[in-house]
């Protein structure tokens, strides 16, 4: 049965063999879940799917993780995944606070945060995936040479996390204001569904690229 006619996003998750369930406690299991030692590399807030299901296509030697806290955007996800299926690829539903609780220390090595919600209420600062706490749940499952790689239009989140980076302790390897005129850090560049939507209203893209 097609994703799109099974009625509510949590049934079809559920029964989806490439989601896995929370209470299946994969930490530390990614290598045994995708039976093979290829590095892992994890989407965290992913939308609709359009970024992580792109780079699994590209690079068949990586895995993916695509991390999604909403079940209505994440189906959408997987309806892609049904019209091109790839073996490099999984998803789970999941709030990005408990990411500790999904990976293991230095299980994973590389992050991607795209276009993440903003939270613009300071009381809510610490709520940002680009916040120092995350960046320190971060430095607990990414390898030692890992590193993050944010991509936004929103200038003041921008700004936080620049500063953030610095705060958290971490290395700022590079960075743009307009991701899209900035042949360097562009190359190779993967765009997601807002990522297209907001450069075509004018919006200039920031990205920022941080490790330890």
């Amino acid at each position: 049965m097609r994703l799109r006619n099974i009625p509510g996003s949590r049934e079809a998750i559920a029964e989806n063999p490439w989601c896995i369930p929370e209470e299946c406690h994969p930490k530390g299991k990614w290598h045994d879940i995708f039976k093979n030692d290829h590095p892992i590399q994890i989407e965290i807030g992913m939308g609709k799917g359009r970024f992580i299901l792109e780079l699994a296509r590209q690079n068949p030697d990586i895995n993916y993780v695509g991390i999604e806290k909403y079940s209505s955007v994440l189906v959408r996800g997987l309806q892609k995944m049904e019209e091109t299926p790839l073996e490099n690829i999984r998803f789970i539903r999941m709030d990005a606070e408990t990411i500790c609780e999904m990976f293991g220390e230095h299980e994973v090595d590389r992050i991607y945060l795209n276009f993440s919600d903003p939270w613009p209420k300071d009381r809510h600062a610490k709520r940002r995936l680009t916040s120092r706490e995350f960046f320190r749940r971060y430095d607990h499952i990414l390898k030692t040479d890992g590193r993050v790689e944010f991509k936004t239009d929103n200038s003041s989140l921008f700004d936080f996390s620049l500063e953030e980076v610095k705060e958290a302790g971490w290395r700022l390897d590079g960075f743009t204001r307009n991701l899209h005129h900035d042949p360097l850090m562009n190359e190779g560049n993967v765009m997601t569904e807002y990522e297209e939507r907001f450069s075509a209203m004018g919006n200039p893209i920031h990205k920022l690229i941080a490790s330890r």
